[in-house]
């Protein structure tokens, strides 16, 4: 059973209402010690709390990827590809058709000028150099017989010129004297004849001595056979076309580059530039090269125009072969002993700090007192003022932790790095490359 409560006992004083430890102190509230207390822990806890919210408005520290700016040598390339080729090649042939009767040579040999390559059958040869020579004996055996017909017929027509003054032109009769005159023309056309046939079995002998002599093909210059076309027993019909027997390379010891540049890159590349080529059979060696003659004149295969550029090649060791195909890079342009910088550099801009939790352009006192790296609109139009005009790119160092903005002058460059000049800068210094978001401050 429930008792019911009296008005007085439900109704507590207010001193019945506080704590223990305040319920004996008759001062007002905001006199009382206690009071204070709790206020102070309640402002310490708002503290902490807003230390905390302000922490997670921060930016990030960023981080920044550099590279040292450096000195060196740097030039411009042109690549093109291309065969090697002997300074000087020959092609030996037969002038003569015939039978091949031996071969003296072979491939890889080494020849003198003048040493006999091949010998073609020469007994024709030998027949028809008999029969000019017994033609030349019988002309020169006419011109004998015309020779004394001419001096008979012209003593013949003295004896009769002398009766006809002696007999004071009584004799002989004219007739007679005329017939001498003419035997003496006949006689000296003869003899003209004789002369002329002598020329011509004279002629007609020297070509048959040639040709025999050419039966014995030799080398014109001195060199290595590079190819071999013949055997013996093979016939040669040179009558048909032009027959090459052998390939024979002056000098291996020094060779040609002929490569193929591209139109774009032909303006570039001079006489007299150096170059560099690997070949497929040596691919961890690179040759050197001069260029020697750059073609005026063009090439097009496949609607691609080139022009070729020729290349002297030293070959002591003979490692380089004649049709190997080589890849050439020419350098164009050379500087030594620049600043250079990655490329990298020029197309990198600061990027704006983070920006702080729940957005709002806030922070408090703190927020608007801490540093931050140069951004946004700023970092942009900063950016722009780098731009390329004669010349001047802008790049960014980091000197103490934070970007700075140095204006260059950039030069040469290969793909990779840059030739850079200007105030404010030396080998070593940090250049940044790229930015990366850091943890929280």
């Amino acid at each position: 059973m429930t008792t019911p409560r009296s008005s007085d006992e439900s109704s507590l004083s207010p001193a019945a209402a506080e704590p223990d430890w305040l319920a004996g102190d008759t001062r007002p509230r905001w006199r009382r010690p206690g009071t204070w207390v709790l206020l102070a822990v309640l402002l310490a806890g708002a503290a902490m709390g807003i230390g905390t919210w302000q922490q997670g408005r921060q930016p990030a520290t960023p981080r920044y990827l550099t590279e040292p700016v450096t000195r060196g040598d740097l030039a411009l390339t042109v690549t093109a590809n291309g065969t090697l080729q002997p300074t000087r090649s020959v092609s030996i042939g037969s002038e003569l058709s015939g039978t091949v009767a031996r071969v003296l040579v072979d491939v890889n040999d080494r020849v003198r000028k003048g040493q006999v390559l091949v010998e073609l059958d020469t007994a024709k040869l030998a027949a028809q150099l008999t029969k000019s020579d017994a033609a030349l004996q019988s002309a020169r055996a006419s011109q004998t017989l015309a020779q004394a017909t001419v001096s008979e017929a012209r003593a013949a027509l003295r004896r009769l010129e002398d009766v006809q003054r002696l007999s004071g032109g009584q004799l002989p009769a004219a007739n007679e004297l005329d017939a001498a005159r003419a035997a003496l023309e006949r006689a000296l056309a003869e003899a003209a004849a004789a002369r002329s046939g002598i020329t011509e079995a004279q002629a007609t002998w020297t070509t048959d001595r040639t040709n025999l002599d050419k039966a014995a093909v030799r080398a014109p210059i001195d060199g290595i056979i590079l190819t071999r076309a013949v055997e013996p027993g093979q016939a040669v019909a040179a009558s048909l076309q032009a027959v090459t027997l052998f390939t024979m390379a002056e000098d291996l010891a020094r060779m040609k580059l002929s490569v193929n540049v591209d139109e774009a890159d032909v303006g570039q590349v001079q006489t007299g530039q150096t170059a560099r080529f690997s070949v497929s059979a040596w691919p961890g060696r690179q040759y050197p090269a001069t260029i020697t003659r750059v073609a005026f004149g063009s090439t097009t295969t496949d609607n691609v125009v080139t022009y070729t550029t020729q290349l002297d090649v030293a070959n002591p060791d003979l490692s380089l072969r004649p049709g190997m195909t080589a890849t050439a890079l020419i350098a164009a342009t050379e500087r030594h002993g620049v600043l250079l910088v990655p490329n990298a550099a020029f197309s990198y801009t600061p990027a704006a700090a983070a920006a702080p939790a729940g957005g709002g352009s806030g922070g408090g006192i703190v927020s608007a007192l801490m540093p931050r790296a140069p951004g946004g609109q700023a970092a942009k139009r900063a950016g722009q003022a780098g731009g390329r005009s004669g010349g001047q790119r802008q790049i960014w160092v980091l000197r103490d932790g934070q970007p700075l903005a140095l204006s260059v002058r950039a030069g040469l460059s290969n793909g990779r790095l840059t030739e850079v000049s200007g105030e404010g800068l030396a080998e070593g210094l940090a250049v940044i490359i790229e930015q990366q978001a850091g943890a929280a401050r």
